[in-house]
């Protein structure tokens, strides 16, 4: 497995991380055993995937106390652990409250990369909590981050979802942010417009996530019917599709099945699965793609399709099978919301 320096912070994650989102179970994912989480991430670690990825709100901190069971006995230096604290949490003294709770959560005694999940906005603050709270101050918050990281509970600081303007305001409290963690994949490639480049400008990784859209990119969804509905609330798709969608648009369905017929067309011609396809071009570009398996046999699937680089040739061919969705879906990337009410900004 190839390890990637995260831009200037020294950090190194295998090209292809482990996202535990569904460890611990939940009301999203259904139950999940922890034999298997165990299993998942040894046989991870023991391929050389050394990045595993969690938030204090997966599963309600299920998430992070499985993967903290999982770790046990494992070789600490050796695993790298990215866990993420809700933007309604970073005023300094709940901060420091949380890290603790993730740590005990974790049992660890430190973080490897702890991330701000979204934009310290009100926008960002709404979709984690109904009570009214004062928006907290993004360079109180990222000072308090700096003060764990001297204290050794954090090692590096990263943020998720940042555009442009809100990375600035985080640089600008002197901070260094090893990462930026932002949705990517072949169905959702709007960062390439303006912040991946950004970041890379800035000497910043970008840790991709999604990279197979819950499974869509998977190819055995042929209709938007067929897809379930608790994953057709972005922008993807009809809004009345899904009693929770929040965007209030018609969506994009039309470029989003082309694309993914295109897609296995494109992975057939060239005698690969699409999900191997789809996994490939995901970790073109960026430091480290993250795809979520539950099983071992699962991993296995994005292991092989990690051991090899796709083709710069096969890169563009499913560039241009997926400019039309890229170009109905614009350069926003909440793609959960009207671009109106974009959190990222």
């Amino acid at each position: 497995m190839e390890l990637r320096t995260c831009g200037n912070s020294g950090l190194r994650l295998s090209a292809l991380g482990l996202g535990c989102w569904a460890f611990g179970g939940g009301d999203y994912w259904g139950p999940t055993s922890q034999a298997d989480a165990d299993s998942v991430v040894r046989f991870a670690l023991d391929a050389g995937c050394n990045y595993f990825d969690t938030a204090e709100v997966y599963n309600d901190g299920l998430s992070e106390a499985s993967l903290g069971r999982a770790i046990q006995g494992l070789p600490r230096d050796k695993v790298v652990i990215g866990t993420k604290v809700s933007p309604n949490n970073t005023d300094p003294a709940t901060l420091a409250e949380h890290c603790e709770a993730s740590l005990r959560r974790l049992r660890s005694d430190y973080i490897d990369l702890y991330m701000v999940h979204w934009p310290i906005t009100r926008r960002g603050i709404v979709h984690y909590t109904t009570q009214p709270i004062p928006v907290p101050s993004t360079p109180d918050a990222f000072a308090m981050l700096m003060h764990l990281q001297k204290q050794g509970k954090i090692r590096h600081i990263g943020v998720s979802n940042f555009a442009r303007n809100k990375l600035d305001e985080a640089l600008a409290t002197g901070a260094t942010i090893a990462a930026n963690q932002l949705p990517y994949s072949l169905l959702k490639r709007g960062i390439e417009a303006d912040i991946l480049p950004y970041c890379q400008q800035k000497g910043i990784a970008v840790v991709g996530y999604m990279s197979m859209f819950q499974g869509i990119l998977a190819g055995g969804y042929r209709t938007a019917d067929a897809i379930p509905e608790a994953y057709r609330r972005t922008r993807h798709f009809d809004s009345r599709r899904n009693p929770q969608s929040r965007h209030h648009l018609p969506g994009a369905e039309a470029e989003t099945m082309a694309a993914l017929d295109s897609i296995r067309l494109i992975a057939q011609s060239h005698g690969m699965s699409m999900a191997q396809i789809a996994m490939k071009w995901a970790m073109v570009g960026i430091a480290c793609s993250l795809c979520g398996s539950r099983t071992i046999a699962k991993l296995k699937e994005n292991l092989d399709a990690a051991a090899t680089p796709l083709a710069p040739e096969i890169v563009a061919e499913l560039n241009r099978a997926t400019q039309p969705l890229l170009d109905a879906l614009g350069p926003s990337f909440d793609y959960w919301e009207h671009p109106d009410n974009d959190r990222t900004r």
